[in-house]
Parts: C-alpha cells; sequence; structure tokens
C-alpha cells in the first residue's frame, strides 16, 4: 500500500510570511500555487516604505529565533544566508527608564546577568537560573507544541509538558516578581511577552521562554531590513514555481456542493481545489456566504486582540546621539499603559514607546549624516483615529524623546509619516486594526484558537496570526508549514 500526493490547484490569499511560507511548502510538493495580494507589493503586514533616500520597515523590525527561519529555509535545501545575511546586535537593545538613567542589554546571558547584579545583589545568579528554565520551556515548546497543528488538546499532552504543567497556570508577571525586586529589571524580563499581545500578568509563565529567545538567542538584523527577509521568501516561492498577482483583492470565496472551489478578484472569476488563506481571519469568513462562516461577530468581540499601533516614519537631517538601533521608553509607569490597552481601552495618558534607528547598523536606510527612524505606541484595538490624535501623540512622544535622551530633534525633522489603526483596517482588513492578532492567554491557547481549517467548508484553511501558533513573525513560519501540512494530508491517496 503506498500513499501518493495528486497534483491540485490551490489559491493563497496574501502574501505575508505565513502565506509566502504555506505557499512554498505546498509547491514543494507539487502543487500549482496561486497567491493573491490585495496590496502593490508583496509582505502582507512587513513592507517598505521609501522616500527621499531614507527606508523603513513599515510592519515587524525585531528578528528574534533565528533558529526558526533556519529551520523554514533548511526545510528547502537552502540556508538563511542563501537569501538574506543576518548581523548580531551588540548591544541588542537599550531601555530608557527616566532622563538619561538607562541600561544596555549586553550580549550573552552571562553579560546581562553581569549587569543584574550591579543594579540588584543576588539577581545575577538567579537570572542565569531564569533563563536555564526559559531554555528548557524554549526546547520543549519547539519540540512538544508549537509544530502542532492545534487540533486536539492531546497535542499538548507529553511527558515534558506534563512536568511543566505549572507554568501553565502561573503567570510571566508572578514569576518575575518571585524572584528579582528591582522595578527595572522586572520592566526588562517582563517585557518580551509583549510580543505574545498580552499583559505579563495574564501570559502563562510558560511563555518565559520568550525570555531565553531574547537573552539566549540574542536579536539580529537582516541588513537591508525585515523586508529582506520577505524578498528572500519571495524569491523562494518563486524558484519552487509559485505565481504571484499584487493588486489582487479577494471579494469572494466560492463555495460548491460544501466545498471551496475558488475566488473572485476584481470581477474574474477563478477556480482553485483548495482555498489557504493568510489573510486577517475574521475578514477572510466575511467573503463566504453567512452560513459557511465559523465564528460569529460576537465570538470576534470577546476575544482578546493583542494590541493596535500609532507608527510614526520621521527621517532627521542629522545624526541622533544616545539610541541604538533598537531603544524601549519605559520611563512611565507599565501599568497605567496596559490598563489602557485591554481593561479601559483608551489612548493612553502616558504612553510607554518603542524607536528603532535602522540608520545605526547601516548605511541602506538613510543618507549619509542622517538618520532613519521608526516610533511605536501601543494602542487599544478599535480606538479613535485621526490626525488631530496622530499629530497629537506624536508631539507628546517627541517631546519625552528628547527630554529622556537629553537632545533637541524635532527641529531636525525633514519628514514624517504615520500608520494607525485606520491604515491597519483599509490596509490589511485588520479586525479592529489590530496590529498583532490574537494575544497568547491561556484560554487563547493551541486547540483554543481559531482552527487552521474550516470545519463548514471543505478545502478551505486559514494561516497566519490570528490562529496557530500564535501572533510574531516566527510563529508565521510555522503556522504556514502547519496549514500546508493539513492540505498534505487532504490531498494524500491511497
Amino acid at each position: 500500500m503506498t500513499t501518493t500526493i495528486t497534483q491540485e490547484k490551490i489559491a493563497v490569499l496574501g502574501s505575508g510570511f505565513s502565506s509566502l511560507a504555506a505557499s512554498c511548502y505546498l509547491a514543494q510538493a507539487g502543487h500549482q500555487v496561486t497567491i493573491f495580494e490585495k496590496n502593490h507589493t508583496v509582505g502582507g503586514r512587513a513592507r517598505r516604505l521609501e522616500r527621499d533616500g531614507f527606508v523603513f520597515d513599515i510592519g515587524p523590525t525585531w528578528y528574534w529565533m533565528p533558529d526558526v527561519f533556519e529551520r523554514f529555509f533548511n526545510d528547502f535545501g537552502k540556508k538563511v544566508s542563501d537569501y538574506y545575511q543576518l548581523d548580531l546586535l551588540d548591544p541588542a537593545y537599550r531601555v530608557y527608564f527616566g532622563d538619561n538613567d538607562y541600561i544596555d542589554i549586553g550580549l550573552g546571558v552571562d553579560n546581562i546577568a553581569a549587569t543584574f547584579e550591579e543594579i540588584e545583589p543576588g539577581s545575577g545568579d538567579k537570572l542565569v537560573k531564569f533563563i536555564n528554565n526559559a531554555k528548557d520551556n524554549y526546547r520543549i515548546a519547539i519540540e512538544n507544541l508549537v509544530y502542532r497543528p492545534g487540533e486536539s488538546v492531546l497535542e499538548l499532552v507529553t511527558l515534558e509538558t506534563a512536568k511543566k504543567l505549572g507554568a501553565f497556570f502561573s503567570t510571566i508577571s508572578t514569576d518575575v516578581r518571585k524572584e528579582f525586586k528591582n522595578p527595572k529589571l522586572r520592566s526588562i524580563l517582563e517585557f518580551p511577552v509583549l510580543f505574545l499581545g498580552a499583559k505579563p500578568s495574564d501570559t502563562p509563565g510558560f511563555y518565559s521562554f520568550m525570555n531565553y529567545a531574547d537573552f539566549g538567542l540574542g536579536t539580529w538584523n537582516p541588513k537591508g531590513g525585515m523586508y529582506e527577509v520577505i524578498l528572500g521568501m519571495k524569491r523562494l516561492a518563486e524558484e519552487l514555481g509559485v505565481v504571484i498577482h499584487t493588486d489582487s483583492p479577494v471579494d469572494k470565496i466560492l463555495v460548491d456542493n460544501n466545498y471551496a472551489s475558488g475566488i473572485i478578484t476584481k470581477g474574474q472569476k477563478h477556480l482553485f481545489d483548495t482555498i489557504v488563506s493568510g489573510a486577517d481571519y475574521a475578514h477572510t469568513e466575511t467573503l463566504l456566504p453567512q452560513q459557511y462562516r465559523q465564528y460569529s461577530e460576537q465570538y470576534w468581540e470577546k476575544r482578546t486582540f493583542a494590541p493596535s499601533s500609532l507608527l510614526f516614519y520621521v527621517a532627521f537631517d542629522k545624526k541622533i546621539d544616545r539610541v541604538h538601533h533598537h531603544n524601549l521608553f519605559f520611563d512611565v509607569p507599565f501599568e497605567e499603559h496596559a490598563r489602557e490597552i485591554y481593561d479601559d481601552p483608551q489612548w493612553p495618558t502616558n504612553p510607554l514607546f518603542y524607536v528603532r534607528f535602522q540608520s545605526k547598523s547601516e548605511g541602506f536606510f538613510a543618507p549619509e549624516g542622517k538618520e532613519a527612524a521608526t516610533f511605536l505606541i501601543p494602542l487599544a484595538v478599535d480606538v479613535e483615529d485621526n490626525d488631530s490624535l496622530r499629530e497629537q501623540y506624536y508631539n507628546k512622544v517627541m517631546d519625552r524623546f528628547e527630554q529622556v535622551t537629553g537632545q533637541e530633534v524635532k527641529s531636525h525633522v525633514l519628514f514624517k509619516e504615520f500608520f494607525c489603526v485606520n491604515d491597519f483596517k483599509s490596509e490589511y482588513n485588520s479586525y479592529k486594526g489590530n496590529a498583532y492578532g490574537l494575544a497568547n492567554t491561556l484560554l487563547q491557547t493551541a486547540v483554543l484558537r481559531p482552527n487552521l481549517r474550516s470545519r463548514k467548508v471543505k478545502g478551505l484553511y486559514f494561516t497566519g496570526q490570528l490562529t496557530v501558533p500564535g501572533p510574531g513573525v516566527p510563529p508565521s513560519l510555522i503556522s504556514g508549514k502547519l496549514t500546508a501540512g493539513l492540505v498534505q494530508k487532504q490531498f494524500a491517496t491511497t
């Protein structure tokens, strides 16, 4: 008895990380894969802004978990270095806590432990122990959890996960605050789980594996920015035979006898054997007749979404001092800002913010002697968004940046461009304008997330940050692989 795979025509909606990943795996298996992207360029939320010699990554800016990227390219007999080059950042990032009061996170656990020890005696050894446990969690997550499709709770039940059961019912905040007393150190250790989209007090302690991703695996910079990763994946996809159509928004998913049979884009019908959507999950289901939608509006309303963001891309006419490639500004209380994102949604009274000076690492991003920076303020989803609020918060953050770093910069701004809640909705059909998908809380983990395959329409699959395994770029690569694996099972014949 042998198993064969029939060659099928597959449409993929969207061209972000998860869509490109799924497309590569499906094309490698011999299928005819066509991508339909609504925007002018590939990349989904990871695009590039170019203006007057300045270059900005519009979307993701952090490159963590390099092993996941390497594993992806290895699956095709390739290496990351075949498609883009990486530099390890040292220091990884700077965290400001007040006027000229900052901590630089260096390279390697031993160096970071020494920094901790200087601030809180005894915390260096505690950090090493904490990161060793986080490393073990990371190994278990990679080997036992994140590469599972979330179709059964039994996927989570292994000898290794059983030993870690308590870590799923504690929280990051509880575990950190039990060991570390200094508020600055607590903030640094609680920061990485913000990539998972929820408050540290709502994130299971098991997710400390993000601390290992931070301190243990390091922060990397793809030369040319994160968009070079997209371009590398696009190149791989095309080498495998994937056809990509940009400026091709999908208006409807066709269903014939409970089976996904094609799509309509720009008024034209295209027939396919299977549909994979890496577009926003909630939006994708609106492309179906009502009876074929799995999740109601009430379902989505009750989900805990990761934040949206106000981003502004700023060109400076000079080099900016006292900043690194990545910079976090924690000079105001975290708890108040978190409450205004999750508990009482509103524009933050005193926002924390992040700044990436990509031009600190390479001249590609700005003309000589000038600087390109991306500012980001986390926001609650679906808050009011207008030009007045954008300008107000631009001035608020720039004033804080000047005060905290001790320099005047506003008069050196050549131009700025904004991206906020309304743009996430219009550009990406993002539910409520979320920037990062569904938060990874205990009740939104694995099988408790929206399914990778439709229960109502055969041949319809989903991938990306609203489904398994969760938000972030590395999970999106994994999500694409998981979805492609389920599609392969559908086409396997005996």
